[in-house]
């Protein structure tokens, strides 16, 4: 309901009606069929399982009760770019092992929907392979922002 309310207040009726109505015949299932990524600085093998219950890549004592995925590529080096360590930065494609949800500390918080395609679960990711795409012009950016605000997550 919240991008029907941004497109009317910039009165734009038709798109207001039409979020409107795909919110009305959401039924809480995700379609989203992946390919799936995961970001870290951790060193990793096809068939390793990530798992719930570990420390959190981004903030030191934080223990996580779910781990963290996403079907943006793009975002998934970002994660590993802001992942804590020494390691380099690595994207692995993911297979979850079982449910997963959105990822509410984005999904309607800071953005309307799931517009990050993030996700979460408490049952493992298999390792199926890594991905070494070439950001670089776009990782230095990053970097650059990063420094910035201290490497941080920005709330």
């Amino acid at each position: 309901m919240k991008l029907a309310e941004k497109y009317d207040e910039v009165d734009e009726r038709d798109k207001a009606e039409q979020m409107r109505k795909l919110s009305c015949e959401w039924t809480g299932k995700i379609f989203d069929q992946g390919p799936f990524y995961h970001g870290t600085r951790a060193e990793l093998s096809t068939g390793d399982l990530l798992v719930a219950g570990h420390q959190s890549n981004y903030e030191d004592n934080l223990m996580m009760n779910h781990i963290y995925f996403t079907s943006n590529l793009k975002g998934a080096h970002l994660a590993a770019l802001l992942a804590k360590g020494d390691g380099i930065e690595r994207v692995y494609e993911v297979e979850p092992m079982g449910d997963f949800e959105d990822d509410p500390n984005v999904t309607d918080k800071k953005f309307p929907g799931n517009l990050t395609s993030s996700y979460r679960s408490t049952a493992p990711l298999r390792i199926i392979g890594e991905r070494n795409e070439d950001y670089d012009d776009e990782l230095a950016q990053w970097r650059t922002k990063l420094t910035k605000n201290k490497s941080e997550i920005i709330n």
